[in-house]
């Protein structure tokens, strides 16, 4: 034990505080799908009982179940018979029935969304692009008579660029399953990602059967705010639009400079690094891109999220850790994930610790001389739900002017049993 007595452990008070974020008003997806749907489907050529495939990704996303039903029922109101596909690169430990159980885990199953789950690791290739990029597609995909991808529109955790995490990156990386992710991955070490996705992602949906993308943007509290559906020639501007949007209303930390940040939970379905670098800052992917704000000098994250399926990816970003995170680690699951991304940095395990008040007492052996005045600490849910949050009585004066936060006028404490923080999520 590196502290005995949470007495001898002196820690600042805190405060609760709750950002005032401007919301976009949540949508109905079923209407909003309707009627992007009636826009699009004149220009539809589909024979009866065409096959089409339905990508949909690893990520958590509203509705998404709701959303992927309403897709099969508009297919097939023209005719078509609709099957569902995985398109999600390595995700799953990079196998068939692993790919299936994850969209089980997002509510996407053949009951919830009445058409039938097909998946296959087997990719063909569509040859090259005209800058030499080798393209790749799930067979699935190739094999029917049209395509159609849903996914979220978000910021990226590696690149940043008009179009970053959506519907050009699922029809690379997505439906390149565990083949064409590696290569793209790999590509990045000499190669800006950026180029390499919108490229591939542009030319394959130019040589698939891409019929149309379902873009979906989440406002601050999860909710679907947006919903637009567009075809092959005006996917990649309906992406661009809605990135401007979702990067607008990303939350964010409030402060630039933190220094101890302790995160409750991290997952692949918080975000695709498990601890979002937009929020934190850093990336430890050699592609990945620099930020410059915030400044955090110390991570600690207590545990894998509910969603998680054992995928720590990511957790390498973290200073320190709790042997109860470690013990709940899918080992087989998180490094494929990493070597297929090219960043085993994501998935190496940093001090590890019996309780959280050891861990805490680490990270202030190691940040810059304090007093407890000044001392930054941040206490957060998650990379994804930043609404509410504890900072330490140093940022009251900052916040306190921002006319966008509200500060409880009750104090709060860090308070542990046995070692352990008293989680206030």
């Amino acid at each position: 034990m590196l502290c005995d007595n949470p007495a001898d452990l002196q820690l600042p008070p805190m405060l609760k505080i709750r950002q005032l974020f401007d919301i976009p008003p949540a949508i109905e997806p079923v209407p909003a799908l309707e009627r992007e749907f009636a826009a699009l489907k004149d220009g539809l050529s589909l024979p009866p009982g065409a096959k089409v495939a339905v990508g949909v990704g690893s990520r958590g996303i509203s509705n998404l179940a709701t959303v992927v039903a309403g897709v099969v029922r508009c297919l097939r109101s023209l005719g078509a018979d609709p099957f569902i596909i995985p398109a999600m690169g390595s995700h799953g430990g990079a196998t068939a029935q692993g790919q299936i159980e994850v969209l089980g885990h997002r509510g996407v199953t053949e009951e919830t969304c009445g058409a039938p789950i097909r998946a296959t690791m087997e990719v063909v290739s569509l040859g090259e692009t005209s800058c030499g990029i080798p393209l790749f597609v799930n067979r699935l995909a190739h094999e029917a008579d049209g395509l159609v991808l849903i996914n979220r529109i978000k910021p990226h955790t590696n690149f940043i660029g008009p179009t970053e995490s959506g519907i050009l990156k699922m029809m690379s990386i997505g439906l390149g399953n565990q083949a064409g992710a590696e290569y793209y991955h790999r590509l990045s070490l000499v190669r800006p990602q950026y180029d390499i996705l919108s490229t591939a992602g542009r030319e394959a949906m130019g040589r698939s059967r891409f019929l149309f993308g379902v873009a979906l943007v989440e406002n601050q509290n999860h909710q679907l705010c947006k919903l637009r559906l567009a075809g092959p020639e005006r996917m990649e501007q309906v992406e661009t639009e809605l990135m401007g949007l979702a990067r607008a209303i990303l939350p964010r930390l409030p402060m630039e400079q933190v220094d101890l940040l302790i995160v409750e939970e991290m997952g692949k379905e918080i975000s695709g690094m498990g601890i979002d670098p937009n929020v934190v800052g850093r990336d430890v992917a050699a592609y990945g891109a620099r930020r410059e704000i915030p400044k955090i000098a110390r991570i600690h994250v207590r545990r894998l999220s509910a969603h998680t399926a054992g995928s720590a990816v990511g957790i390498g970003q973290a200073d320190s850790t709790l042997h109860g995170l470690v013990n709940e680690i899918d080992q087989q699951a998180t490094i494929i994930n990493c070597l297929t991304a090219c960043t085993p940095e994501a998935g190496m395990i940093p001090p590890t610790y019996d309780t959280d008040l050891d861990a805490v007492a680490a990270a202030l052996m190691t940040i810059r001389p304090y007093t407890l005045e000044d001392l930054g600490i941040v206490y957060i849910k998650n990379t994804l739900e930043l609404e509410e949050l504890y900072v330490s009585h140093a940022y009251r004066a900052a916040l306190a002017a921002d006319p966008k936060i509200e500060i409880a006028p009750e104090p709060w404490a860090l308070n542990f049993d046995q070692g352990m923080l008293r989680s206030p999520f």
